[in-house]
């Protein structure tokens, strides 16, 4: 949803390139060989991330064999079939580059036997075999496989964090309209974010959180106007104005049904905001004391409410809205007028881009200017102020052509590079929240939701469950608190996660509130259910960690290898922008979990120990995937 169209689509793997690249780039000839292995024990290397460590070994083979193909990046991915874990899928592409060329190798099965036999020695590696038309299936070692999850226990999951090749990032989320109550689609835009600034932030980028909420525009001329008519001697407060939704229809029928309140709104908005400059054909920023002092207190009122739903969701998050950037607007018209970028269009200041017919308009006929303006703004801002180097916008699709617009524009001025490279900008679309009648996600008088409403029924309701258990009689009053805002509020948080972001979805308490299946309340239980065998040991489960040994045997394996395939789904979920990848994942785990404890006793047996600290591995990533998703886990249910 990126402003090249297909810009999205390539990200994932053009940031994977950009990321091998910059760890793997080494100058490797069929001579230097044992330089080039040495060369990489010197480089950062994620420790967690499998298919990241077998793709290096890899590499080490395709510059041997192919030192001319410089722009070679190994293609590995992870197996479900039986001839391995993981497999290397390059033979096929390097064939059709070097075909009649006068190469030694016949078809591309012998190109993939001659990347098997060029791999370094490694103790990943358990066996290796050529499949087809040279595809390179890896089985990893089992004792390697328990060593690096044992590693894992003892030094913490943030070792197997993936590094991504920015630094800096800026999230743009939430964003909801001052005096406006935030709605479903709000909700999406703020779990969504929640959740891909964790992912970036767990991936070691420093991550601003921003709220580019709507504190500037026309409509504050009439909540201003009637706020005065409300409220002559300025006495107001959050108590006297009440329900600000209610404040802003009523002063919205006031401005439509009365052309002298309407005049005087109009006014107010000159007030308020600008003072005319015809030598520049520019509104500048000024405005009286006693309308900015008005605007001040509805914008602070408005903070109030949005902040009990970013409470209740766990979300931390910087206001920077539309009114912050302008006074940066002028000089940043001025520099792309400079640049000749700006053009005259029927009375208004318009940039052309490619690919869409209509222009943008960055300064109004009127000579006011306009969301663009203030998106051009926040660009340049973030580029050089804030220094970010990738720049993410989580809006609803609907929005997709503007940002699209926007982004070609800053590329148009330089601002950013047109070959996909960093700094960057991506539109992170999402689809609509549906009812259970498959319309848009309204109350029964076609209102939309309070989001604050909706998240304390999933809390009631979460909480009768746990009444219904029994639990009241077991718990502190405390403990069922807790417990009914993290079931209630991760069910509503992995509802609409665990769904493709483009997707719509049917938002139903129902089915989110299930104990069973693919839900939050189900994935909780089963990590409340890991908790407890752990629990009911007897055993003091971080001794284990560096007094016992974690062997993984048939029945354990596949376990293990879910567990280790965590660090490349989160980068994959990172390059993707795609949460519901870590939701797949999540599920998929407890289903293995699940598989694993049917087949293997763990209390009382044998391999007790060996098997306590597979639990443990199982429960700290099940724990980091909640965290990262914004879900916050229990221990018992």
């Amino acid at each position: 949803m990126d402003g090249d169209g297909d810009e999205d689509e390539e990200m994932s793997t053009d940031l994977l390139k950009v990321s091998y690249r910059r760890r793997l780039a080494i100058a490797i000839s069929a001579n230097t060989r044992s330089i080039t292995i040495q060369s990489m024990a010197n480089e950062e290397v994620n420790v967690g991330n499998t298919r990241q460590q077998l793709s290096r070994l890899f590499e080490v083979s395709l510059r041997t064999l192919f030192p001319d193909e410089t722009d070679l990046v190994p293609l590995v991915v992870a197996c479900t079939g039986r001839h391995g874990d993981y497999q290397c899928n390059n033979a096929m592409g390097i064939w059709s580059r070097i075909r009649g060329t006068g190469t030694q190798f016949r078809n591309p099965n012998e190109i993939g036997r001659a990347i098997m036999d060029n791999l370094p020695p490694s103790e990943i590696i358990e066996s290796l075999s050529v499949a087809g038309p040279g595809f390179v299936n890896v089985v990893l070692s089992n004792k390697w496989m328990a060593k690096t999850i044992q590693n894992m226990l003892i030094e913490g999951i943030d070792t197997w964090a993936t590094r991504l090749p920015v630094k800096r990032a800026v999230v743009d989320f939430s964003s909801p309209n001052i005096a406006k109550e935030m709605h479903v689609g709000h909700l999406r835009s703020t779990i969504i974010g929640d959740a891909l600034a964790r992912m970036l932030e767990f991936s070691k980028v420093e991550v601003l959180r921003r709220n580019h909420v709507g504190d500037w525009g026309t409509q504050f001329g009439m909540l201003i106007e009637f706020l005065f008519e409300r409220f002559p001697d300025g006495d107001v407060n959050e108590q006297a104005i009440g329900d600000l939704q209610a404040f802003y229809k009523a002063s919205k029928q006031r401005f439509d049904d009365d052309p002298v309140f309407k005049e005087r709104a109009q006014q107010a908005v000159v007030r308020l905001q600008v003072e005319f400059s015809p030598s520049a054909s520019y509104l500048l920023q000024g405005g009286e004391a006693r309308y900015r002092d008005a605007w001040k207190q509805i914008c602070e009122i408005s903070r109030n409410e949005f902040q009990k739903v970013y409470e209740r969701l766990g979300v931390q998050i910087e206001e920077k809205g539309e009114s912050f950037y302008n006074p940066f607007i002028k000089q940043v018209i001025d520099e792309l007028d400079n640049k000749g970028l700006v053009e005259e269009s029927q009375g208004a200041r318009v940039i052309r881009v490619d690919g869409v017919n209509i222009p943008l308009i960055v300064v109004k006929s009127d000579g006011g200017f306009n969301y663009a303006s203030t998106d051009l703004t926040a660009i340049w801002y973030r580029l050089n102020e804030e220094k970010a180097e990738w720049i993410i916008y989580v809006t609803d699709v609907g929005q997709q052509q503007h940002f699209d617009m926007v982004f070609k524009a800053a590329k148009r001025a330089g601002w950013l590079p047109t070959d996909g490279s960093y700094p960057k900008t991506n539109h992170v679309g999402f689809g609509l929240v549906l009812g259970e009648d498959g319309k848009r996600f309204r109350t029964r008088s076609s209102e939309v939701v309070r989001l604050v409403d909706l998240l304390d029924e999933a809390k009631t309701r979460s909480r009768e469950a746990l009444v219904e258990r029994g639990r009241a009689d077991e718990w502190t009053a405390e403990e069922l608190e807790k417990t009914a805002e993290a079931m209630g509020y991760g069910a509503v948080k992995y509802a609409d996660l665990k769904n493709n972001r483009l997707t719509n979805y049917t938002f139903s308490f129902e089915q989110m509130l299930n104990d069973k299946g693919n839900t939050a309340v189900y994935l909780l239980y089963a990590h409340a259910r890991i908790a407890s065998i752990i629990r009911k040991s007897g055993k003091d489960i971080d001794e284990l960690k560096t007094t016992g040994k974690l062997d993984l045997e048939k029945q354990e394996r596949a376990l293990g290898l879910h567990i280790l395939r965590f660090a490349e789904v989160v980068e994959d979920a990172c390059t993707g922008l795609l949460p519901h990848d870590l939701c797949e994942y999540l599920y998929s785990l407890s289903e293995n979990f699940s598989t694993f404890y049917t087949n293997c006793k763990v209390v009382g047996s044998d391999e007790e120990t060996s098997r306590l600290l597979l639990c443990e591995a199982s429960a700290v990533v099940m724990r980091k995937v909640f965290y990262l998703l914004g879900i916050t886990p229990v221990y018992k249910i």
